[in-house]
């Protein structure tokens, strides 16, 4: 099965998108969705050379996802208060860096997403020498708060969904 369907609900998700992108459900809109969901997931596959990711945690993912919806709510209705009312002398632009302990390249890329998503900052890079993420916050007044924020409702939740156990030393 994983010869012909490597990532069997990716095909599945391709086959809904085309049907619902045509707005139809007749036997030719659902051949040609299966056939786009068999075939893309093949001839793509050579593009994730990690493999697919292991999600250890879907739960703290779903509790993940919900908490950062309410952060990126929030910070547009912060940045836009900003814009609109404040004095331009008066915002703090500045960038921080955030040591992180995340290696997976999916948790980091997650990670990455989840900071641009959000109003008002910027992931800029990660400094190699000691795996820092660099980061631009638009109005920054505590960067302690900004790090603390980082480590402990993101980067903590992410390391227990892509990283398993044995990989992070805790055995507990």
């Amino acid at each position: 099965m994983t010869r012909w369907l490597p990532y069997p609900l990716v095909s599945l998700a391709l086959c809904a998108l085309w049907l619902l992108l045509n707005q139809a459900f007749d036997a030719a809109s659902i051949l040609l969705g299966a056939a786009l969901g068999i075939a893309l997931p093949l001839l793509l596959r050579r593009l994730q050379p990690l493999g697919y990711p292991r999600l250890h945690a879907p739960a703290t993912l779903l509790r993940l996802l919900g908490m950062a919806g309410v952060e990126i709510v929030r910070s547009c209705f912060n940045v836009s208060r900003i814009i609109l009312f404040a004095k331009h002398a008066d915002v703090n632009s500045q960038f921080i860096r955030v040591p992180l302990t995340m290696r997976d390249p999916y948790g980091l890329a997650m990670l990455s997403c989840l900071i641009n998503m959000t109003p008002g900052t910027v992931w800029v890079e990660i400094l190699p020498e000691g795996h820092e993420l660099s980061l631009h916050v638009f109005d920054l007044h505590d960067a302690g708060w900004w790090i603390d924020t980082i480590k402990t409702r993101y980067e903590r939740p992410l390391i227990d969904i892509f990283e398993p156990r044995s990989a992070r030393g805790d055995l507990a």
